[in-house]
């Protein structure tokens, strides 16, 4: 595991976001804008994020939810409906280079924080919406990960044939609707950087599923065809499937014609390479019925475990199936270093390092998710004073955050005027 101690710079240095989100998508994209140097300011109902109590599991008395997905924020509580704190919260958003929000469509209006009044005040603002469904005739919908699992078509794609549809195991389109929002930003932000104007940038988690099941939307909207639920198989290649040794199972790979040719010798089975039903990709996949049980026939002579090794050395694509547990413990193994320490004594964290590398600007983690209001004081203290005196956070000795989060952007308008536009 990895220990952090000292404050870092990252490359979206000097970026100010204003995080309106709550759950996933939101604080999975901010969490990520955090990591690469941005100052995210995380504002939270009096209530909280909800992910806060999604326990157990939970470290000392916080979700590992909520812990997962919030490192590296300042975290202040203000309630929209109270006029104060609204006209905070337009402030901060006015100050941003970036807001994010996930409320239903239409749901800030009602707070004037919606994008058309915050750029009234914010003009270069980058403006991320996130939904489940659009802001069209999906607006009312709920945006819940798994109503998208099953509305989108990926359910009917996960499980066994001859059996009931399932969920992926993880929230999918929650994290790569996030990853998506992530993208608008960046890209937006470029933009602006040329041409210095800021736009609203818009994703949901339809849009995003369909996109993400690639090859299986193609196989509709191009082909006119619609996938099945075929278990753990492939529908276009074979092997590409976990297949059971003398102990359990094994993922093997063999995507080409040259990969399945090392497969066959690696198996001691060379003449299944040149064999016509099954010496290309194409015949590989329709004669799959004929094809696994010699397969299956040759891996019962070793355990996973050693075919691993085998067929590893001889290179060709293969894994074991793990657990979480066995997934972190490859990661170190390979030299990955997974895990980092983020905070400092008894409040660090241990969490998921950035998959991200930069040979520059590395990945910061210099703080563990906060507590809700942790910086209520700092933040409404920042809000508070004429923008003359406010181009940055100010230092606090309680928090690893750099103090230097600056507004990319000059406006004339002061606090008092912003509140009131």
């Amino acid at each position: 595991m990895t220990s952090t101690t000292a404050p870092t710079s990252g490359a979206l240095d000097g970026l100010l976001v204003a995080d309106f989100s709550r759950v996933l998508a939101g604080p999975f994209a901010t969490q990520g804008l955090a990591d690469l140097g941005a100052t995210v300011v995380k504002v939270e109902s009096p209530a909280g994020d909800e992910t806060r109590s999604w326990a157990p599991p939970e470290r000392d008395g916080v979700s590992t939810y909520y812990l997962g997905i919030n490192r590296n924020k300042y975290d202040v509580v203000l309630d929209f409906r109270d006029p104060g704190d609204q006209a905070l919260a337009l402030e901060l958003a006015r100050r941003a280079d970036v807001v994010i929000e996930n409320f239903k469509p239409g749901g800030l209006r009602k707070f004037r924080l919606d994008y058309d009044a915050v750029a009234a005040v914010n003009p270069g603002v980058i403006y991320a919406s996130i939904s489940g469904f659009g802001t069209e005739g999906g607006a009312a919908l709920p945006g819940y990960d798994l109503i998208v699992q099953a509305a989108s078509g990926l359910m009917s794609l996960t499980g066994s044939p001859d059996g009931p549809a399932y969920r992926s195991g993880v929230s999918v389109f929650d994290i790569m609707t996030g990853m998506q929002a992530s993208l608008g930003i960046l890209a937006a932000l470029h933009h602006r950087s040329r041409t210095g104007e800021g736009q609203h940038v818009e994703v949901n988690l339809l849009s995003t599923a369909l996109a993400a099941m690639a090859n299986h939307s193609s196989t509709f909207v191009a082909g006119g065809s619609v996938p099945f639920r075929m278990g753990n198989a492939h529908p276009s290649l074979f092997p590409y499937e976990p297949l059971p040794a003398s102990d359990g199972e094994i993922v093997v790979v063999a995507a080409n014609d040259g990969q399945f040719v090392k497969l066959a010798e690696a198996l001691g089975r060379p003449e299944l390479a040149s064999d016509d039903r099954f010496a290309r990709t194409e015949q590989r996949n329709r004669n799959r019925e004929l094809l696994r049980p010699l397969l299956v026939e040759a891996l019962a002579e070793r355990t996973a475990a050693e075919w691993f090794e085998v067929l590893t050395a001889a290179g060709i694509a293969c894994g074991p199936i793990n657990t979480i547990d066995g997934g972190v413990a490859l990661a170190e193994r390979l030299g990955l270093d997974p895990v980092v320490s983020v905070g400092e004594g008894p409040d660090a964290v241990p969490m998921i390092r950035n998959p991200i590398r930069f040979s520059r600007t590395p990945p910061r983690y210099d703080s563990p998710p906060p507590a809700l209001g942790e910086h209520d004081s700092l933040i409404r203290a920042w809000l508070e004073e004429p923008v003359s005196a406010s181009a940055a956070l100010p230092a606090d000795a309680s928090t690893a955050l750099p103090a230097d989060a600056s507004t990319a952007r000059t406006t004339t308008a002061t606090a008092e005027g912003a509140a009131h536009a």
